[in-house]
């Protein structure tokens, strides 16, 4: 192996530990006891599980706050594929004046950071009385993941070939039908990546569910993680807090690796012709 070679592969493996060295000390804490959370040692010892009993306690909340999460991520998911295929396709394949002006102006609106529509959101949402619900997690959470979704979307419809829904609209097709029955199952890979990325997007979300909701039963779990108090209720909970994180990250980390062949055939997809 020249030294080229080596040189490469120890930048990945430093590059590999950068990334990793945080999940894995946040893993790390999980598992000590409470009275060595500020220990530097890399194992913990011994091994301890009363981090996650007391993350799953009773006066916690924190399995209704998952739950919670499970709603407004799936819900927000669903909806934001929903109106985005709409939106994507039909920026791909019709034709319509000022149509690079609405593609630019949908992926202007993600520019804007989280934390400067919070204001307006609030009082938005207080006018309408949605605080304390869902569809005031929900909604938010779809402005800001919708152009993504879109912008994908639509560079995935656009190196489609649309000779496949004028020989579909030939046979008697609609172009309603011919989108649901040819272009959408051809597009499945790109449909699954952003639905990934869309998912864990609101699943991550804090500073909407944070502001809008200000009742424990129906806060999410990132609220929850950052409410936790310590026994005392003025100590730091590290190593709970550290539980918890391992808790709502697992499952993205699980969901990435079992489909992540469709993620990569989603991401490249129309890279070559």
């Amino acid at each position: 192996m020249n030294t080229r070679a080596v040189l490469r592969y120890a930048g990945l493996a430093a590059i590999l530990m950068y990334c990793l060295s945080p999940f894995y000390w946040m893993l790390v804490s999980a598992f000590r006891r409470p009275s060595d959370q500020f220990s530097l040692s890399p194992i913990p010892d011994p091994i301890s599980v009363t981090n996650f009993t007391a993350v799953f306690g009773v006066d916690v909340g924190f399995g209704r706050a998952l739950v919670n999460s499970v709603v407004v991520a799936g819900i927000a998911t669903v909806l934001t594929l929903l109106i985005g295929l709409s939106a994507a396709y039909t920026l791909a394949r019709l034709r319509f004046r000022f149509k690079n002006a609405v593609a630019a102006l949908i992926i202007a609106t993600s520019m804007f950071p989280g934390i400067s529509l919070v204001v307006p959101l609030l009082k938005l949402v207080t006018d309408i009385d949605w605080i304390n619900t869902y569809q005031a997690m929900i909604v938010p959470s779809m402005s800001f993941a919708l152009p993504l979704a879109v912008w994908n979307l639509t560079a995935f419809f656009r190196q489609m070939p649309g000779e496949l829904e004028e020989a579909a609209m030939i046979d008697g097709c609609t172009r309603l039908q011919a989108f649901r029955r040819i272009i959408l199952p051809l597009a499945a890979p790109g449909v699954f990546t952003t639905a990934i990325i869309t998912f864990i997007t609101a699943w991550n979300e804090f500073i909407i569910a944070l502001s809008m909701v200000n009742d424990k039963s129906m806060q999410t779990a990132t609220v929850a993680i950052s409410r936790f108090t310590g026994a005392y209720g003025f100590d730091q909970p590290f190593g709970t807090q550290m539980a918890a994180g391992v808790v709502v990250t697992v499952p993205l980390v699980v969901l990435v690796l079992v489909f992540q062949r469709r993620i990569i055939a989603g991401l490249t997809a129309g890279g070559v012709k």
